[in-house]
């Protein structure tokens, strides 16, 4: 179970904006806050202890997911931006202190193709550490698709389209990798979960029977991959699951949830793989909340 850390962070005046994605850099310490609005910094950054760094807002539009990608030499962010101007409808990677690095998709134009990479409001992605990229596309576009791009970015597989069958989509909303070789997609229009290997893009299972009151909006498994964290938006609720080991993908099974106050609007989530804590980016309370394992 967990519990919230009322402390964090220190200065909550500066959540400004509407706080759309978080994420940790377990490795240094460090939280990330995407935020969307007027004449607001859209990137904050906080110590995991709560004290806020500094902003950047440069090349970013509306930062709708977000991943730290730690390597043996360096650290950068990675942001998914589905915003409507010349910087949207991309993924994009920035040093720690807000310098892009690196730019995918076609600045300002919302596409399917894939030479050149086009997406649609990419909704999240996970990068891992061989510096191989999945991509969700996208949050409400054209497009409803899972992508694996190699680490010089090109297309590996690709899988996805709009539909409710097996392997389709309905705004497919967060991805992430466990510890055994799958990818597991928020398929929040569906409201279910599927999962795919890695390796080949197959498809090997789907958990439905959680989420008839409201789809998933996020998929992140805590630091022992024993479990997996999903948000549920629409009905302010953190629901925890139990991860299946190797093998069959078998049924969900809720194993405890944090029921959060009303009009929350939990949308993204991410977890500190070194300590245990969750993060929460709440769009309706527009603040980043953090709760820690009580064990």
């Amino acid at each position: 179970m967990y519990k919230l850390d009322i402390g964090w962070p220190k200065t909550p005046e500066h959540f400004t904006g509407q706080t759309f994605c978080v994420a940790v850099d377990s490795l240094h310490g460090l939280v990330y806050v995407g935020q969307w609005g007027d004449n607001v910094p859209k990137v904050l950054v906080f110590s995991k202890e709560g004290y806020f760094i500094h902003s950047w807002n440069d090349t970013v539009e509306m930062p709708h997911g977000m991943f730290v990608w730690n390597t043996a030499t360096s650290s950068s962010v990675w942001i998914t931006d589905v915003g409507t101007g010349k910087h949207g409808h991309t993924v994009k990677q920035y040093s720690p202190l807000g310098k892009l690095m690196q730019v995918l998709g076609t600045p300002g134009n919302a596409g399917s193709s894939l030479i050149p990479l086009q997406f649609d409001q990419p909704a999240e992605v996970f990068v891992e550490e061989t510096g191989e990229i999945y991509v969700v596309d996208g949050d409400g576009g054209m497009n409803n698709r899972l992508l694996k791009l190699s680490d010089d970015h090109k297309e590996i597989w690709l899988t996805g389209t709009n539909g409710s069958g097996i392997g389709q989509f309905r705004i497919p909303h967060s991805v992430t990798v466990d510890a055994f070789g799958r990818v597991w997609v928020a398929d929040r229009g569906n409201k279910r979960i599927q999962v795919f290997d890695k390796v080949t893009g197959e498809w090997l299972g789907s958990w439905s029977g959680c989420f008839s009151e409201d789809g998933p909006y996020s998929v992140r498994f805590t630091a022992d991959y024993k479990y997996l964290i999903v948000a549920q938006m629409n009905i302010n609720r953190l629901t925890i699951l139990a991860a299946p080991p190797v093998g069959t993908i078998g049924n969900c099974v809720v194993t405890h949830s944090v029921q959060l106050a009303d009009e929350t609007k939990p949308h993204l989530v991410d977890v500190d793989m070194k300590s245990g804590a969750v993060y929460v980016a709440e769009i309706g309370a527009q603040q980043v909340q953090k709760y820690v394992p009580l064990n």
